[in-house]
């Protein structure tokens, strides 16, 4: 009796030994499962603005730099997509007109760019704000947790002094009070340089536009995590 039970007693020892094993070797799988799940999931990002986003000018839209977002996302999110939805010479008002349709389908992150060609029409920023703002409530009552990341814009000088900085202005106000992220200005480093412009010295070139595409990368990156 007392064989019997000596050898049912390291059985069980043996049984417990090997479920402490798989236990301690299946918890990496799983913590490095729990640390790929979201780069596993399939994404949508909207590219909501005007010509810079629709790359105007460029050989091709996989020159502009929403493609190229895209193209360094998908390497850690495989199953990321994107939709370019930049219309050349679209203003906050004609955005705010196309949204519904725009909106048709869900997004997980939309980003908008739109106000430069407000202020070369000499737009009030009041206006501007306000559209701003309207197409940003929209696209949260469409869809409540979509992340939205708001790109800043300045204008130029010789609209003058106040009205520059009434217009430069309007993005920090709007992403502070709305709480959306901000990229403070989509052109750093790529306004007022000749090489990296067109010949109407406003639209960027394709190495402007990979320029503009490093700008957004990081405030892209933070919206997916």
């Amino acid at each position: 009796m007392f064989q019997a039970g000596k050898k049912e007693f390291v059985w069980i020892l043996v049984l417990v030994f090997c479920v402490l094993a798989g236990d301690l070797v299946s918890k990496p799988d799983k913590e490095a499962a729990g640390v790929t799940r979201k780069e596993q999931e399939s994404r949508k990002i909207l590219f909501f603005g005007d010509s810079l986003t629709a790359g105007y000018g460029l050989d091709s839209s996989e020159q502009a730099f929403p493609y190229l977002v895209w193209k360094e996302l998908s390497k850690p999110y495989p199953k990321l997509q994107f939709t370019n939805a930049g219309v050349s010479g679209d203003t906050t008002s004609g955005g705010l007109a196309r949204l519904d349709w725009v909106l048709s389908s869900p997004y997980d992150v939309f980003v908008l760019e739109l106000g430069a060609n407000d202020s070369m029409r000499g737009v009030a920023p009041k206006t501007t704000e306000e559209n701003l703002r309207t197409i940003i409530r929209k696209v949260r009552a469409k869809y409540p947790k979509i992340r939205i990341l708001l790109v800043g814009m300045r204008t130029f000088p010789n609209l003058g002094r106040e009205y520059s900085e009434e217009f430069r202005a309007v993005y920090p106000r709007i992403a502070k009070e709305e709480k959306v992220d901000l990229v403070p200005f989509l052109l750093v480093g790529v306004a007022g340089e000749k090489k990296l412009n067109q010949r109407d010295g406003i639209h960027p070139t394709a190495e402007g536009h990979r320029i503009l595409a490093k700008t957004v990368l990081p405030y892209l990156r933070k919206q997916l995590n």
